[in-house]
């Protein structure tokens, strides 16, 4: 399964298995539940304010399956890549957000 960029999908590396990230309306109602709305994180980001917990969060409610995979275990592979490497995800769903799914 790999990632369709028109959908804001992206693929994330977690314990060395690609993982697909797709911001559904269901998870980004969960996303917001969590950390507020969904404007202001993009705001956070843009201002470069947005905190490892929080892109960690959204990358948990937008894995397409996530098996048994734990939180810690999504945190673990954001710490893993790093945050370069994370920005292309974290820009995808951003763009999801902003931009609406095509």
């Amino acid at each position: 399964m790999s990632a369709n960029s028109l959908r804001g999908e992206a693929e994330l590396v977690i314990a060395g298995t690609p993982h697909l990230l797709r911001p559904t309306f269901t998870a980004l109602i969960a996303a917001e539940e969590e950390l507020g709305p969904l404007f202001a994180l993009v705001e956070r980001a843009g201002e470069g304010q947005l905190r490892l917990s929080e892109m960690t969060a959204l990358f948990w409610h937008c894995l397409a399956q996530r098996q048994d995979l734990t939180r810690d275990e999504v945190g673990t592979a954001v710490m893993e890549a790093g945050l370069a490497a994370c920005a292309k995800p974290l820009r995808a769903l951003l763009g999801a957000i902003l931009q609406g799914q095509g």
